[in-house]
């Protein structure tokens, strides 16, 4: 049977995976007919707390939208729409936004091409190791030109990189003040968005501030309009059954609500959009002597999972076997796992690549026993334990020693992006919007160089995503699928379900973009 670690603490952080280029695909908008509420406040549910507001930061970058612009944005219908830049041009090494007149910062400096330059230039600094701003920025080096008499910015890549306004253009731009006092971030924002954090309490609540004369939203979005919430206060609620009984009860008016509870909330009157998800991403660790550096090892484990009897536990009902890394909506999503997945008789194949036991003995090779450290976190959705623990019983039944460890958020990031130490771990993420973000994940250099904490080393991935960097925009998306499909083959990660979670409404309005991620300028209150 397989050992468990009792679960420790909830704490408070998205990884870097879960919340980077959640900026593009699907749509979703509520509605409501009741009158508007004018300078009113709206309380929103945080499934944990934010330890740090510094949107180039692994734990930052999901609260970024409320305080922090980006030159473009992405309309919840996909398109790129205007944000600090009026127009933008971009091909495949280069790119050019001319921004708007008039944008201030919060403390009330101008925004100048100058300080977009600088910010930039700092997320972008490999030596600064800013997690969050390296999931949304190219995989390349670049360099940024400004002309402030023009108001243009100009950006030149080192390599090819097919998803310039996708990438820079959707970094948040910290001003000026922050950039020359960076340690108060973390309690503190300094941007150019429609509010500003204006209260912070360890573990939450959060609050902020709507600003005055802001009118450079999305698409030309301004605070000015009526029902747009005067105040956001954000508190942490962990448990997805208290945020439904807070939902229903009118303690709450925005949450995402995952897992069964969804159901207790349906026909009750409230907004409701569904968001796609991919539940229980999985990665193998492949660090040199870890044990599943060994592809066969991988490739066998694999092949023995029940994935629609997981895909069931994973989404707590009826589910479907995920087909891709990234949720439906995703540029350039297909189904490849099915004809991608290892599938062989797994003792046969352990047996061939040296694994061995005797009766109802250990599985070894070399005289050295199958030792596996298998970490999840409720905190990324309470389906996610039990989906390891099935994972754990049929990799216990082939031989395998597991060692099934439950663990805070911020534990699974330290194991994850610090200590190293899992050989594998179940998360849950809408994945990236683009195909690229997966990049520096399963290839380039382990923390804390870079983002590859399970050390993934696939020759056929690395030269097709090689090719399809050279492919502009969408137009490389079968070379993408490919690189995909090769991670698939080698068992380098695995998606368990595609899932559902639902963003709810308790008398307001709003729209949300690809992941779930509310547009702050669209929220209404209602009475």
């Amino acid at each position: 049977m397989p050992r468990r670690t009792p679960p420790v603490a909830p704490a408070a952080a998205l990884t870097a995976a879960a919340v980077a280029l959640a900026g593009c695909g699907g749509a979703a908008r509520s509605s409501t007919s009741t009158p508007l509420v004018d300078h009113g406040t709206v309380r929103i549910a945080e499934s944990s707390e934010t330890p740090s507001f510094d949107p180039y930061s692994t734990f930052g970058a999901g609260q970024a939208r409320y305080a922090y612009d980006s030159l473009v944005d992405v309309a919840p219908d996909g398109t790129v729409v205007s944000g600090l830049a009026s127009s933008w041009q971009a091909t495949t090494t280069a790119a050019t936004f001319t921004l708007r007149p008039g944008v201030t910062c919060s403390d009330g400096t101008p925004l100048t091409a100058s300080a977009v330059v600088r910010a930039l230039t700092y997320a972008g600094d490999p030596a600064r190791r800013l997690a969050g701003a390296r999931t949304v920025l190219p995989n390349v080096p670049f360099t940024a030109d400004a002309d402030d008499r023009a108001g243009t910015v100009s950006v030149t890549t080192a390599a090819p990189f097919p998803f310039l306004t996708r990438t820079l253009g959707l970094l948040p731009i910290v001003c000026p003040a922050g950039l020359d006092r960076p340690e108060t971030l973390e309690r503190t924002t300094r941007g150019t968005g429609p509010y500003v954090l204006t209260r912070y309490s360890p573990g939450g609540p959060y609050e902020f501030t709507v600003r005055e004369g802001y009118t450079w939203g999305p698409d030309g979005a301004t605070t000015a309009a009526p029902g747009l919430p005067a105040r956001i206060v954000l508190s942490v609620v962990p448990q997805a059954s208290t945020t439904a009984n807070l939902l229903l009860t009118g303690g709450l008016d925005i949450a995402n609500v995952t897992g069964p509870d969804r159901a207790r909330l349906t026909g009750r009157g409230l907004a409701a959009e569904d968001v796609a998800t991919v539940v229980g991403l999985t990665f193998f660790n492949q660090r040199p002597g870890r044990p599943l550096a060994d592809p066969a090892l991988r490739r066998a484990l694999v092949s023995a999972l029940d994935r629609q009897g997981l895909a069931n536990v994973a989404v707590g009902g009826t589910g479907h076997p995920a087909g891709d890394f990234g949720a439906e909506g995703a540029v350039c999503h297909a189904d490849l796992a099915t004809a991608n997945l290892p599938a062989q008789d797994a003792p046969a194949a352990l047996r061939a690549a040296g694994w061995t036991r005797t009766g109802d003995g250990p599985l070894g090779k070399d005289g050295r026993p199958l030792r596996l450290r298998l970490i999840t976190s409720p905190d990324l959705g309470p389906t996610l334990p039990p989906a390891a623990e099935l994972m754990a019983r049929t990799w216990t039944a082939l031989g395998a020693d597991v060692d099934l460890v439950t663990e805070s958020l911020p534990a699974l990031v330290n194991a994850m992006y610090r200590t190293g130490d899992f050989d594998v771990v179940v998360g849950s993420t809408p994945g990236f919007a683009l195909p690229v973000g997966f990049v520096p994940f399963f290839s380039g250099p382990t923390p804390a160089q870079g983002l590859n904490f399970a050390g993934v080393a696939d020759p056929e991935y690395d030269a097709l995503v090689s090719q399809a960097l050279r492919e502009p925009d969408t137009e490389g998306c079968g070379t993408w699928n490919r690189a995909a499909a090769a991670l698939f083959r080698s068992a380098a990660a695995l998606p368990i379900a595609d899932g559902r979670s639902t963003v709810y409404g308790y008398r307001t309005t709003f729209a949300t973009t690809f992941g779930g991620r509310l547009v702050p300028t669209s929220i209404r209150l209602h009475r």
